[in-house]
């Protein structure tokens, strides 16, 4: 091989070599099971057989408001705005808090939160969360469900970081992170990409059983649903495995599914990304969820609308993406989405659920 063939080769070689080594040091790679450290002080109440708890599931929106319509929030990518003012996430900090003191839930299942995120202006979002509630929560849990340096997407060229966030008021014994499938990408996509996972909590009763409480967010719907269906799929692999062992669980999160029937009332423009035949069908089918099915198609549909789309083409809530699933051994005694006071705070709304421990 001529000299200046094998010198083009060992400078591509090397080239390619420190770009991977680049991409290494930027992203992240999360295990397929992590054990997690918690945040729970020994003095925390311990959940009672029979106990009724009340329980919140509410994507945030890295506390961006509903001022703005963001690049991602159009099919096309052509939103016009790419962060929010630290003003604006002020507001909803004060906002998600007070509602969060209104409503008093014994478990807090947050979806969106951020830290060292250039689009959030790099706040901890937690921390700023726990300083107005941690009177109210003295455990918690988070797991990143997408982590970077920097990301070099001309909307973000930054940093990123999204997590998941359980608050409670209870005892939580141990946690940990389960990874979802991930989209199908090049190699160097993949590396910048989301990464849904479960967090799940194991909290303790007093006669030596226990709660899981799962917090979830699902990819975003897309022309290819594949990924959607594999990570519903490998959700309820992990429900029936807590059912089968007999553990009552419960699970809430931004699942991004239609119930039935809303798919018809979407118009065709808003339709894109979502199945005439929910994939959410393989959850719903075995377990009972909050909103039900007959919540979301009766003549009360409109109370069970969670999402408020960041789009100049809709003036309020107009369909369900947020769920409460949970353990036909809890009893739901009520449930509903708060509508009324948080149309300006996030582009979801939260939902709130109140069940009834087994007994025995």
């Amino acid at each position: 091989m001529p000299r200046f063939l094998r010198h083009t080769l060992l400078g591509l070689l090397l080239l390619a070599g420190a770009l991977a080594s680049l991409i290494y040091s930027l992203t992240w790679r999360p295990e397929a099971k992590e054990v997690l450290t918690l945040t729970c002080p020994a003095t925390a109440p311990v959940l009672m057989p029979g106990q009724a708890i009340k329980v919140m599931t509410w994507n945030i929106q890295y506390l961006a408001g509903k001022r703005y319509v963001f690049w991602y929030n159009l099919a096309d990518g052509s939103g016009p705005d790419t962060q929010p003012t630290h003003e604006d996430m002020a507001f909803s900090l004060d906002e998600v808090s007070r509602v969060i003191r209104d409503e008093r839930p014994d478990l807090v299942l947050l979806q969106e939160v951020d830290e060292n995120a250039k689009a959030s202006d790099y706040q901890n979002q937690l921390t700023l969360l726990q300083e107005r509630l941690s009177d109210l929560y003295p455990c918690s849990t988070h797991v990143f469900t997408w982590k970077a340096d920097f990301v070099p997407d001309l909307h973000i060229l930054g940093s990123v970081g999204r997590q998941l966030v359980t608050l409670s008021r209870f005892q939580i014994e141990h946690a940990e992170r389960l990874q979802l499938p991930v989209a199908d990408a090049n190699f160097i996509s993949r590396q910048f990409q989301p990464k849904p996972a479960l967090l799940v909590n194991y909290l303790p009763l007093n006669d030596g059983g226990q709660l899981v409480a799962m917090n979830t967010q699902l990819d975003a719907p897309s022309q290819d649903n594949s990924n959607l269906r594999r990570q519903i799929h490998s959700t309820g692999e992990v429900l029936n495995k807590f059912e089968s062992q007999g553990t009552p669980w419960l699970i809430g999160g931004d699942f991004n599914l239609l119930p039935i029937g809303q798919y018809q009332r979407l118009s065709a423009d808003l339709r894109q990304g979502y199945s005439r035949d929910s994939e959410l069908h393989l959850l719903w089918e075995r377990y009972p969820m909050i909103p039900s099915n007959p919540d979301a198609t009766g003549i009360d549909r409109e109370l069970w609308l969670t999402h408020f789309p960041n789009d100049p083409r809709v003036d309020g809530p107009d369909r369900t993406l947020d769920y409460l699933f949970y353990s036909p051994k809890l009893q739901r005694t009520e449930g509903y989405v708060r509508q009324q006071d948080t149309l300006t705070i996030s582009d979801h709304l939260p939902v709130m659920g109140w069940f009834s421990l087994p007994a025995d």
